[in-house]
């Protein structure tokens, strides 16, 4: 049966023009046809999938990459970022061919270079790895070097072991790299076979030539920042690079010290307090865009069954604010990067000047110091018990079921922006600041008073701030509190 692209197709950017996709839904009836370019037709036979006219861009032959940890793959097209993602060649992996791109949970695939021609077509065939659980993956595309990624059409539904074609057409007259996410929350694997990128007339797009520019260098940075207007960054670091501070685990027995680990950032959350304890998360700018800010405060669907789930209802009439952990615009690539930072698993109540002016002063400084070349890791949380808000001082709202911290501390790890950030760090190539603000009304909103030692930190919350590096290098480093610039 000959199946045909249905879908109106959402602006990528105000540089490509519209794209959609269409993978082979069950009809009753035929839909209208677009209104733009005419759609691709997807014939398959026997299950094996088809296409149309035009050589394949990438059919991953050329790889041979056998682990799931992050790497660059050096392809016939060029460089591809591999991130919970392998090159499959078991009977298992569904494939035309010997290979295929195997994705589990979090899986990315992501071209480190730019394909050259303007791209008016783009096909993807997918398969469920073996006998797994349908995935629903994403194709999101960049027009401007890996900058700012933008999702293109509608999100894919790929069940069973047969190969299947999504296309997604539409067109770009510039330069365009892709990114293919799997974003359910299931355990079924995926595998991805077959990317083809084609203009207009069906010719096959070629990629950035003998030279393509890598997204991330082959050798280390400079120590100084780059120039801001020049460096390309689309490397998202491991939010929980610096450690697991508490040691939580994603077990319902520690509803107390469970870790909630989102693509956005990583969390301790304390049940019995209602708040994190704290958040970890990685900052460069690869993560800010343009996504405007949600405001969707909502409970934490992730949250085991017997935990009581915080809503925004939950604070209202305390007198305090819904405090961001890690802030709205550090997470400003996508709309669903940005709503993430809504969950009230990442919020505390938080008093609003400590809020609004002393940490949002601290959140701007940081975000400015990425703009100037720098990365960042951040951990941010709480501890004590009773804050003073607009209504005067409170240890427990919602009904004694969110705990009101008496303290709230942050440490940032700044360094220019690299590779091999562990090791630069344990170098003493990173500044290291730590601050611990009291939660009331009468903080001073220059945040840089409020600078300690990590150690100090440490000895208040009973955490283990820098777990990940050696310890002989976080008694070095976590002894003294900074003095440097904060202007």
């Amino acid at each position: 049966m000959r199946r045909y692209s249905s879908l109106l197709f959402p602006v990528l950017f105000l540089s490509l023009s519209t794209l959609g996709c269409s993978h082979n839904p069950p009809e009753t009836s035929r839909p209208p046809l677009p209104t733009g370019p005419p759609a691709i037709p997807v014939e398959s036979a026997d299950g094996a999938a088809q296409t149309g006219a035009g050589s394949l861009l990438e059919t991953f032959e050329a790889g041979s990459k056998g682990a799931y940890a992050g790497a660059d793959e050096a392809l016939s097209t060029g460089p591809w970022r591999f991130e919970e993602a392998l090159i499959g060649t078991s009977d298992q992996d569904h494939k035309n061919g010997q290979h295929a791109a195997r994705l589990r949970p979090k899986g990315r695939l992501r071209m480190n270079f730019d394909a050259r021609s303007g791209v008016r077509a783009i096909r993807i065939s997918s398969a469920a790895y073996g006998s797994d659980a349908a995935s629903t993956w994403e194709l999101w595309g960049s027009t401007d070097g890996g900058r700012n990624f933008r999702r293109i059409g509608q999100p894919v539904r790929t069940q069973g072991p047969r190969l299947t074609v999504s296309t997604f057409q539409g067109g770009t007259t510039g330069p365009l790299r892709l990114e293919i996410r799997k974003v359910d929350a299931g355990s079924g694997r995926l595998n991805i076979d077959d990317v083809t990128l084609e203009t207009g007339s069906g010719v096959p797009v070629t990629g950035g030539g003998s030279t393509p520019t890598p997204a991330v260098p082959q050798a280390p940075k400079p120590s100084k920042p780059q120039d801001p207007n020049t460096a390309v960054v689309v490397s998202r670091d491991n939010n929980m690079a610096l450690g697991n501070p508490s040691g939580a685990t994603a077990s319902p027995s520690t509803p107390n010290n469970y870790l909630l680990v989102k693509p956005q950032f990583a969390i301790g959350y304390n049940a019995q307090r209602g708040t994190p304890t704290w958040v970890s998360w990685h900052l460069n700018r690869a993560w800010m865009g343009s996504a405007p800010r949600q405001d969707d405060f909502r409970p934490d669907p992730a949250l085991p069954s017997g935990i009581y789930a915080v809503s925004r209802n939950s604070y209202s009439g305390s007198g305090f604010d819904k405090g961001h952990n890690c802030p709205s615009a550090d997470r400003t690539t996508d709309l669903d990067d940005n709503s993430a930072t809504f969950l009230m698993t990442n919020m505390i109540p938080q008093a609003a000047n400590n809020n609004q002016r002393t940490w949002g002063n601290l959140e701007e400084w940081t975000r400015a110091q990425v703009q100037r070349g720098q990365e960042v890791y951040v951990v941010m949380g709480c501890y004590g018990k009773g804050g003073t808000g607009l209504n005067g001082l409170k240890t427990t709202i919602d009904n004694g079921r969110v705990t009101v911290p008496a303290r709230v501390w942050k440490v940032l790890v700044i360094l220019p922006e690299g590779t091999n950030d562990l090791q630069r760090i344990a170098a003493g190539q990173a500044r290291i600041l730590a601050v611990d603000t009291p939660n009331d009304q009468s903080v001073s909103p220059d945040w840089s008073r409020y600078r300690v030692s990590i150690d100090a930190l440490e000895a208040a919350t009973g955490l283990d701030l820098l777990s990940a590096l050696p310890p002989a290098v976080q008694t070095r480093l976590q002894a003294q509190a900074d003095t440097g610039p904060t202007r």
